[in-house]
Formats: C-alpha cells, sequence, structure tokens
C-alpha cells in the first residue's frame, strides 16, 4: 500500500512541515484578504462610478484568470518583466491576497446591500455623519455575518495552496511527490499511501475549520 515510505527516516514530520507551509500562506493570505476585502466591499457599496468600473474590472479578472497563471505572472513575470526578485512564498501570498480579497469584496458588498435603508437613516437622524455609520453601526454587522464566510474562505485557501509546487514551494503535495520519486524503485506502490495519507492531512486541516464555519452561522442565525 505504500504506508511504508513514511516511517522512513523523517518522511512523515517532512509532510507535516509541508502542511505547515500550506497553513502559513493560507491564513496569512486569508487575514489581509479580510482587511483589503472590508474596505474595498464598502468602497463598492458606494455606488461611485468610477470605483464600480474598477472593481468590476477586478472582479473579472480574478474569476477568468486561473490562479497558476497568476502565480507564473507574479512569480516569473516581475522578475523577467520589472527585474524584482520575489520570494516564491511572497508571490503566492499575493496572488492568494489578490483572489481572497476579490472575494471578500464582494460578500461585503452583498452584505451592505442586504442591510435595511432604515438603519442609515436612524444613523444619520441620531447625528452620526456616514464614517460614523459605518464604523459604529453598519461595519459590526458585517463582520458577525462575514465571519463564517471568512472561516469557510481559508478552507478554499488551504485546498488551492497545492498549486504553489508549480513555483517551487515544497509544501505538503511536494514533499510527497519527493517520497514517491525517492522510494520509486524500491516501493512502487508508494503513491497510494503517500496519496491517502496526504488527502487525511488536508481533511484534519479543513474540517474543524468547515464544521466551526457551520456552527457559527447556524449559531448567529437565530
Amino acid at each position: 500500500m505504500g504506508f511504508e515510505v513514511l516511517l522512513k527516516g523523517n518522511n512523515m514530520v517532512r509532510l507535516l512541515a509541508g502542511l505547515a507551509v500550506s497553513l502559513r500562506i493560507s491564513l496569512v493570505s486569508v487575514a489581509i484578504s479580510i482587511v483589503l476585502g472590508v474596505i474595498l466591499g464598502i468602497l463598492m457599496a458606494l455606488k461611485n462610478p468610477i470605483i464600480t468600473v474598477i472593481s468590476r474590472v477586478y472582479l473579472e479578472i480574478v474569476r477568468i484568470m486561473p490562479q497558476m497563471v497568476l502565480l507564473f505572472l507574479v512569480y516569473f513575470g516581475t522578475t523577467k518583466a520589472m527585474g524584482i526578485n520575489l520570494e516564491a512564498e511572497t508571490a503566492a501570498v499575493i496572488v492568494f491576497s489578490f483572489w481572497g480579497t476579490a472575494e471578500m469584496a464582494d460578500l461585503v458588498r452583498g452584505a451592505l446591500l442586504n442591510i435595511p435603508a432604515i438603519q442609515y437613516e436612524s444613523s444619520i437622524s441620531l447625528g452620526l455623519n456616514k464614517l460614523q455609520t459605518y464604523r459604529y453601526v453598519i461595519v459590526p454587522q458585517i463582520i458577525r455575518r462575514m465571519i463564517p464566510l471568512s472561516i469557510n474562505l481559508i478552507t478554499r485557501m488551504i485546498k488551492t495552496t497545492s498549486l504553489v509546487m508549480m513555483i517551487g514551494i515544497v509544501e505538503v503535495l511536494k514533499v510527497g511527490q519527493q517520497i514517491i520519486e525517492a522510494n520509486r524503485k524500491a516501493s512502487p506502490g508508494a503513491a497510494f499511501g503517500v496519496f491517502l495519507i496526504i488527502f487525511l492531512l488536508y481533511f484534519i486541516a479543513c474540517w474543524p475549520i468547515s464544521m466551526l464555519s457551520r456552527y457559527l452561522e447556524k449559531r448567529w442565525e437565530n
């Protein structure tokens, strides 16, 4: 079955270290995405014509362009075109933050549009200006609504980080391939066992996060 190769040397430790790389890239990217996504989502909800056009172009780029192409464009393109020597992890965080910000901004915009107009009117009647209305009344409400969706974004980020192996980052899938290749002759069937363990590691990392998202969503719906 190929499980025996994971007991050789520090192969299992290497897999766990690779998973830690995926988690680190995901969590940093989500943290950046949440902050920038909330800001951009609020700007989009203002319905300024210029911001609307720019945001639509941005969202369409994210929706149409595969993440792998963006990774290649940022990591290899900036080096060739601009002479900027980006580290692979930095490039990955930039790409996933670029993608995650668009996702969060669209969710925040939708959440803002679902808030009853009377809340804006009541805030104005209480003497709050537009900035104070968003800060004290609107943003606290959308943060509560967005937390479950933000947690769900983490699981999607973790799974998508498997793409970063294409720019040389040694994450869990890359480590698995290295282990399989190193034991190709001694254990020809190692691929099944190694990839099954990788599947279980992804499941262990993502399942609790997914359950937390569902729990918060159900709790805050009541």
